[in-house]
């Protein structure tokens, strides 16, 4: 085990997540999730939010917390994905989540949203922003206003993220904070209204 994180809000505020000891897993840290979420205070209300990324759920479960009627994690860890499944299945209200295993980007191409908010946050050394973009970008996945939020490292470049400007273009930066090494943007498309 690599220890604990707790969900910061909502009414599954103070509970605790394990974390397992698995390759690649990178919890979001609570001053990062809490400043993500004072960028989507009253967003989440009734949202239908997907974390592509899951790890620990650490994300998707705020979401979950403050009002969320629907979350969707998908996680290609089968061991993290089943953790996430039993420590939830006794929290009231958990049957708003729905874990998936699954790769991220062969996920996407099912017939699935539309969503109002989306977390991309890959493991560090992959390139997986810029094809995530890609996919979301297909008509029907996000829903009018949606809101993506990409973590990637602070000094992301090829692959990732050019000078704070995301790869491919289309994508406009609505609000974006640096942290700890780690680079917070969220992002939405053209013609759709911003926080």
């Amino acid at each position: 085990m690599a220890g604990k994180i707790r969900i910061i809000g909502g009414t599954w505020r103070g509970r605790r997540l394990r974390v397992l000891d698995a390759a690649g897993l990178r919890p979001s840290g609570d001053r990062s999730r809490e400043r993500l979420f004072n960028w989507l205070q009253g967003f989440t209300q009734g949202a239908h939010c997907l974390d592509l990324f899951a790890g620990t759920g650490a994300l998707g479960l705020e979401c979950a917390s403050r009002g969320a009627a629907s979350v969707t994690l998908v996680e290609r860890d089968g061991a993290v994905a089943r953790h996430i499944v039993d420590s939830i299945v006794s929290w009231p209200g958990s049957d708003a989540v729905t874990v998936h295993r699954a790769e991220a980007l062969a996920w996407l191409r099912r017939p699935v949203g539309p969503f109002d908010l989306v977390f991309v946050d890959p493991p560090f050394d992959s390139d997986l922003v810029g094809p995530v973009l890609q996919a979301l970008a297909r008509p029907g996945l996000l829903a009018a206003g949606a809101q993506v939020y990409v973590e990637s490292p602070a000094g992301a470049q090829a692959g990732l993220l050019h000078d704070a400007k995301p790869e491919p273009a289309g994508w406009a930066v609505r609000r974006e904070k640096c942290v700890a090494g780690v680079r917070m943007q969220l992002l939405t498309l053209p013609g759709e209204r911003p926080l």
